[in-house]
This record gives structure tokens, C-alpha cells and sequence, in this order.
């Protein structure tokens, strides 16, 4: 089968697409393909850029696995968390090409770029979760928390707000907002920019800057791993 996630490796920059051919869902599969590419970046030290498929960055969740519950659920989401974690604490520069609507899990993985690029247009950004007759997970929460602004995270937490390019980069959501067509040009031109960066340095001033956030993250996660395992048994 062929994998979700296509690797590119130019210039010490390695691009890493998702397009499962629909709107990118962070099913298992999705995640074990992520993996598998960070995995191949590390190894290559190199600057990773994240795209997404025209249109659509990442819709989150796959919904059908989540509503049917179960193992396979758990292990969804507790991994799409672990892999939001992976990235914000990745040795190397993450920079997200952000190619247009991000929900859910897909926005919880575009807050965990250390530059986010979007495009104009009509594309949203939602932690759909309330509206959707879900509770928050703990996880989720500190992602959140980690990058938008003060006042817009709580809204996104418990008004479940869609936000928009026009005031994506206010929220914290994006660092710029660039037109649809320009997004992987301006995205490799700051990738490019972070490969003349001291490795180790930023690597450890990273950690440094995302240690309480990254703490935070961590005590959410096992949260919610007890709390889906106290649901199943």
C-alpha cells in the first residue's frame, strides 16, 4: 500500500506531504507514515517541512475509528498527541506549510511547528471538539495553550471558534498568512534560513523555551491514557 506521506529530501530540507488522497485524516496509518518520515529527517539532520494535500492540511481525527470507540481509538488519539509531542520537541527545525483547513487534530499538529505558514482564502482553523459533542482532551488543551493568544485559547477550548486566515496570525494559530499559491515557496524560503542555525543550539534553546509546555503536555497525555483505559475496562 502505497504511504500516505511523501518524502523529499533536497539542501539538508526534507518535505514531508500528507495526501491520502481526501483530507488527511490522523488515522494510525497516518501517524506510522509521520513517524517513519521524521524518523528518515533525523537521521538526515535535516530541516523538515510539513505540507499538506491542496485545500486541506489535516481534518483531524479519523471519525469513524473515534466514534466506534475501543483499543483502536485510544490508540489514535493518545498517538496523535505523542506525535504533536515529537514535534514540538524535534532536534530540528519544524516549519509547517499550512495548505488549508486545519481541524482538530490538524490543528493541534500546525501549533506544534515552530514556523507556520497558511494561505489566504476561505480555509478555517477549529478545535472542533465541543461542537462536536466532545470534551477537550487534556492534551489537546496544552497545545492550545502553548502558542495561541490569551484571549482566543480559551474561546477555541470552550466556544470551539472557527478562526480564519484574516485573523489566524492575531490568534497565534499562523506566523504569516502568505496567498494559497505562494505557501511552499515561503515555506522552504524559512527552511532554508533555518538550515544556516547551529544545530545543538537550537535544539536545546527549543527544549528550554517548550520545557513547562512540554511537561504540561506530557502529564495531559497519561491523563487522558488513564482516563480512555478507566472507560474501556
Amino acid at each position: 500500500m502505497e504511504s500516505p506521506v511523501l518524502y523529499e529530501s533536497t539542501d539538508r530540507i526534507a518535505t514531508l506531504t500528507m495526501d491520502d488522497g481526501k483530507v488527511n485524516v490522523m488515522s494510525l496509518g497516518m501517524q506510522e507514515a509521520l513517524h517513519h518520515a521524521l524518523d528518515r529527517a533525523e537521521s538526515d539532520n535535516a530541516v523538515v517541512v510539513l505540507a499538506g494535500r491542496p485545500g486541506v492540511f489535516s481534518a483531524g481525527f479519523d471519525l469513524k475509528t473515534l466514534r466506534a470507540g475501543g483499543p483502536d481509538a485510544q490508540a489514535m488519539v493518545i498517538g496523535g498527541f505523542e506525535l504533536a509531542e515529537r514535534l514540538l520537541s524535534f532536534p530540528c527545525p519544524v516549519v509547517i506549510a499550512c495548505s488549508g483547513h486545519a481541524i482538530a487534530m490538524g490543528m493541534f499538529l500546525l501549533l506544534s511547528g515552530d514556523f507556520r505558514v497558511g494561505p489566504e482564502g476561505p480555509f478555517k482553523f477549529q478545535a472542533n471538539e465541543v461542537a462536536i459533542g466532545l470534551t477537550v482532551p487534556r492534551a489537546a488543551i496544552e497545545v492550545l495553550r502553548q502558542r495561541m493568544s490569551p484571549g482566543c485559547f480559551p474561546r477555541a477550548v470552550t466556544l470551539a471558534e472557527t478562526f480564519t486566515p484574516a485573523n489566524a496570525v492575531a490568534a497565534g494559530i499562523l506566523d504569516e498568512v502568505v496567498p494559497e499559491s505562494e505557501v511552499a515557496a515561503t515555506a522552504r524560503r524559512v527552511a532554508e534560513m533555518a538550515t544556516t542555525l547551529h544545530s545543538a543550539a537550537h535544539r536545546d534553546s527549543k527544549l528550554r523555551v517548550r520545557q513547562s509546555a512540554l511537561e504540561a503536555l506530557r502529564i495531559g497525555i497519561e491523563a487522558d491514557r488513564a482516563e480512555f483505559t478507566s472507560m474501556t475496562n
